[in-house]
């Protein structure tokens, strides 16, 4: 054996805070803290959730096939609901970006509420009744969206 090694050994051996230290379980980075319980990631979503039931509410009912259905008081207050929606995802975007914290989320939140308009665009510009449920279709599931990804159990960053 060499003197290195026996150098080595024994210094290992002769500090039992090294030998201690060795046998340790690796240390495990703690599991990251759900932000569903927080006012405003909560209010997206339950409004998220209200906003997804009227979307598939008119799909089921075939409302949003009805003349004066995107001029009428119903899709008008939807609209704006979903103003204010995809401004609070901005916010949550903002929060978590401020806290250096949960990348996915905050990266998600930015493109829903960038999404948000467009979607809600694409049903208004829809030119016949079968692209405008594709087009609610795609706007439940991102509304839909919006909900699972706050209150899934987060993710610790690979």
């Amino acid at each position: 054996m060499s003197c290195g090694v026996a150098l080595a050994v024994s210094l290992l051996l002769s500090d039992p805070n090294v030998a201690l230290a060795a046998a340790q379980p690796a240390a495990v980075a703690e599991a990251p803290v759900s932000v569903a319980g927080e006012p405003l990631f909560a209010d997206i979503v339950a409004r998220s959730g209200v906003l997804h039931g009227e979307v598939q509410g008119w799909m089921a009912s075939g409302a949003a096939d009805a003349p004066g259905f995107l001029t009428g008081e119903a899709f008008t207050a939807f609209k704006a609901r979903t103003v204010a929606l995809a401004d609070l995802d901005m916010q949550g975007h903002l929060i978590l970006k401020d806290r250096g914290t949960d990348g996915d989320l905050k990266c998600i939140l930015r493109g829903i509420a960038e999404d948000m308009p467009k979607k809600v665009a694409a049903v208004e510009t829809a030119p016949n009744p079968a692209e405008r449920r594709v087009a609610l279709d795609e706007l439940a599931y991102l509304l839909n969206d919006n909900v699972e990804v706050i209150t899934a159990p987060p993710q610790p960053e690979v």
